[in-house]
């Protein structure tokens, strides 16, 4: 295992699960979301965000996370491993819920990015809501990946599934001993 790309939904915990997966094989951490968002919530085109993207994927080793359906053939065609966090519509929801309150009073900045952090109004009242992103897209985004795992379009991956934080942790302390999976 030496390029992983961690996939789940919104709120599922995928980049709190690759930065602990990254510090345990000791390998590069790459967020999605820091390379698609600029400051004060600006995207980028496909064109920009897939050439950074190509750029640090062309590293020896990387653990990604993100979704970006989009960017599939590009970061499954290097990917050894994809780990799939499939937690329940309502564990998901509850973590999505408590990352957006936290993320609302804190004010903090994401990504480093100016003028990128997370209101009331934004997180729950808005179209471009986290949550009702979540809500309204996993089901969708389980189906994708089902699909994904099953029909094998990339032999040269294995895909994990990870049905609970319970298998997610047993699977970064099987990292951690291991220094690989």
């Amino acid at each position: 295992m030496q390029r992983i790309n961690v996939v789940g939904s919104s709120g599922s915990g995928k980049s709190t699960f690759a930065k602990r997966l990254s510090s345990a094989l000791e390998i590069p951490h790459i967020e999605m979301d820091r390379l698609y968002w600029k400051p004060y919530w600006q995207e980028s085109n496909d064109e920009e965000f897939i050439d950074k993207l190509r750029t640090l994927l062309s590293q020896e080793s990387w653990v990604l996370d993100g979704n970006y359906s989009r960017t599939a053939p590009v970061k499954w065609q290097r990917a050894d491993t994809v780990i799939w966090l499939d937690y329940s519509f309502t564990r998901t929801l509850y973590q999505a819920l408590k990352r957006a309150f936290i993320r609302c009073y804190t004010k903090q900045e994401l990504w480093g990015k100016e003028g990128t952090f997370e209101t009331f109004r934004r997180s729950f009242f808005s179209k471009d809501s986290v949550v009702l992103w979540m809500i309204t897209n996993h089901a969708t985004i389980r189906e994708r990946y089902l699909q994904a795992f099953e029909q094998q379009a990339y032999p040269n991956i294995n895909f994990v599934q990870l049905k609970s934080p319970k298998e997610a942790e047993a699977f970064l302390r099987q990292a951690s001993l291991n220094g690989q999976c």
